[in-house]
């Protein structure tokens, strides 16, 4: 009987593979190793009911993932910071009435005592103490906290506006018109803390910022070009006092809302001895000289163009200016501010050159209508580089004293440029009054050109 064949050894059972394994042979022998993950550079994590996976490798898998989720649109991602839509929020509803009280407080007190040179008068007087007691407020805010003194400041001011109400309403004498209006200027800077707060939030990141101070630009444009379309429709559609008492509703409740988000509020700053004023920061006044020259454009501009053809076509300029602004903060922020800043100048006083060489040359308000439109592309964009050295001449603990410094200054040009334009209108007519909005960027322009600000390093 033939012996039966010699039973041959069975291979041991390989090892249950995934699809992360790699077979190879090594020596005449199968083996198996771990394949490569090509997203880590190192071996690939093990499947779940393996060991656990190195600290190193789920630090960057988390983090590809968190970078997968962000999203591609700057202001999304800047929106996106813990407490900013909070705080974006509150600040919105209270810079809304920034656009309001002034026009309600006209349309009011002309409707009441048939004067608008008392009306002009009252605000202007409002406009004089703001440009004297912002920057103490704003310095009180730096030294003490955003809502440790914005709250107080911005009931007194209500309590302004309220008593100037009462004053129209029950015919008080003139001279407590301007008392009561002269009380709104503790007003606090929202604009300049919200800054602040992105400033806190971003330091170290000059695209953010970049992205911040572009979207709150935006955020004022927008403000002021709804601001007194809404007070006027309220005067109109209600009662005169009815713009003065919705604005000043907005103004108490956006502060509210805005300091109560105490996580992303800026440390306050004690003052010490040795501190200076950011005034004294080098550049700062040559800056400040710049915005005063800006502010002109605007108050020129705005005088001009409602004698020439209303107030409404102005919106036009403020849509310009807010699109333009949107825009210039999706871009990537240029190295060389201070070269930015001349560009953007040079291109507004190009811009503002348009209104005057359609009003010389054609009446039709459709051509005027788009050459304001395209005038208010680079004055967004030239608000943001000014805001952007502004904040890098100020030290990180007067931010609020040292932006404010620069609105009062921009408030300081939008008088004088309103003054110039309505002499050169009374004098010359409408049509050479838009020289002066030409005139007064070109002095913007040579001021920054000259080189009076002294460059901190970039």
């Amino acid at each position: 009987m033939p012996n039966p064949p010699a039973t041959r050894p069975r291979p041991a059972a390989l090892p249950a593979l995934s699809p992360t394994t790699l077979l190879a042979v090594t020596g005449g022998q199968l083996v198996a190793a771990p394949r490569t993950s090509p997203e880590s550079g190192g071996p690939a994590a093990p499947e779940s009911g393996g060991p656990a996976a190195p600290k190193d490798v789920r630090r960057r898998a988390a983090g590809q993932r968190a970078a997968r989720r962000a999203p591609t649109n700057p202001y999304l991602r800047l929106l996106a910071t813990p407490g900013a839509r909070a705080f974006t929020a509150g600040n919105l509803i209270a810079r809304l009435p920034m656009g309001m009280l002034g026009v309600s407080a006209i349309i009011m007190i002309a409707g009441s005592r048939d004067s608008y040179a008392l009306a002009g008068a009252v605000t202007a007087t409002g406009l004089a103490a703001t440009a004297v007691v912002a920057p103490f407020t704003a310095r009180l805010v730096d030294r003490f906290g955003q809502a440790r003194i914005a709250v107080p400041a911005t009931a007194l001011a209500v309590l302004g506006s309220l008593a100037l109400v009462l004053c129209v309403h029950y015919d008080a004498p003139a001279w407590t018109l301007f008392a009561a209006y002269a009380a709104t200027a503790t007003t606090p800077n929202t604009g300049g803390m919200s800054r602040a707060r992105w400033a806190h939030l971003h330091r170290g990141d000059p695209a953010a910022l970049h992205t911040a101070n572009s979207f709150e630009q935006a955020a004022d444009e927008l403000c002021f070009m709804l601001g007194p379309v809404v007070a006027a429709t309220l005067c109109g559609a209600l009662f005169p006092e009815a713009g003065t008492l919705v604005g000043a509703s907005l103004l108490m409740t956006g502060v509210l809302v805005f300091a109560a988000q105490r996580t992303t509020e800026p440390p306050p700053t004690p003052r010490n001895r040795t501190a200076v004023s950011p005034l004294r920061s080098p550049g700062m006044p040559a800056l400040l000289a710049v915005f005063l020259a800006t502010g002109a454009v605007f108050g020129a501009l705005e005088v001009v163009s409602i004698a020439h053809a209303g107030g409404a076509i102005l919106a036009l300029q403020a849509a310009g200016s807010c699109a333009a602004g949107l825009l210039y903060g999706s871009l990537r922020p240029a190295r060389n501010v201070h070269r930015r800043l001349l560009l953007c100048l040079t291109a507004m006083t190009a811009l503002m050159s348009l209104p005057l060489l359609a009003a010389s040359s054609t009446a039709s308000l459709p051509v005027l209508a788009l050459c304001l439109l395209l005038a208010g592309a680079a004055t967004a964009p030239t608000m943001v580089t000014g805001m952007t050295l502004v904040q890098r001449a100020t030290q990180p603990g007067q931010l609020n004293e040292g932006m404010t410094l620069s609105v009062t200054a921009l408030l300081g040009g939008v008088a004088a440029g309103a003054a110039g334009g309505g002499w050169l209108v009374e004098h010359t007519g409408t049509v050479f009054g838009y020289a002066a909005p030409m005139s007064a960027a070109a002095l913007a322009l040579a001021v920054a050109a000259a080189g009076a600000f002294r460059r901190r390093p970039e």
